[in-house]
């Protein structure tokens, strides 16, 4: 009757060493192609990046019966937690060497149930506005048959990194 599951993920240190380091979208990428580990967020929830550009990023993952909630339907927080990450990477993609962001806030329509039978699901997520200290980011749930399954809005703060200290 039990069921197990095992994952493994890399140090975070790693990758956060390198934000302000690289541009947005080499950072992003270099997550991606798996020069960069991905946080551990993705290994627990087995999600990747599958696509890449300024302003786009597109999430990929293939709902399981460890995703569900006491109803067996996917749990809200894992349609938010790609939703988040969806449109936080695009904003992400946006922003010079030595930037970084946080998200403000986030708010999810659900619109359809999704279990394990769905299938894979992409979490398209693109910027919509990005001032100086601002950026609006949208971010769709998708099935393999590109029905609408959630849809997110995030605002993002933009800030400067602290430079890095150097050594005499």
């Amino acid at each position: 009757m039990g069921r197990s599951r095992t994952y493994e993920w890399q140090d975070p240190a790693i990758s956060a060493a390198e934000v302000g380091r690289l541009p947005g979208i080499d950072f992003i990428r270099a997550m991606a192609t798996g020069r960069l580990p991905a946080p551990p967020i993705a290994a627990t929830l087995d999600f990747t990046i599958d696509e890449v550009e300024e302003g786009r990023v597109v999430f990929r993952c293939v709902p399981g019966e460890e995703h569900y909630n006491p109803i067996g339907s996917v749990h809200g927080g894992l349609y938010a937690t790609l939703a988040d990450s969806a449109a936080g990477c695009a904003v992400h993609t946006t922003l010079p060497q030595g930037m970084a962001y946080t998200s403000l806030d986030l708010s999810v329509r659900f619109l359809r149930q999704v279990n394990a039978d769905t299938g894979p699901i992409r979490a398209v997520g693109v910027v919509r506005s990005r001032g100086r200290r601002t950026a609006l980011a949208e971010a769709e749930l998708l099935d393999a048959r590109d029905r609408l399954l959630a849809h997110a809005t995030s605002t993002c703060l933009l800030f400067p990194l602290p430079p890095e200290p150097t050594n005499p």
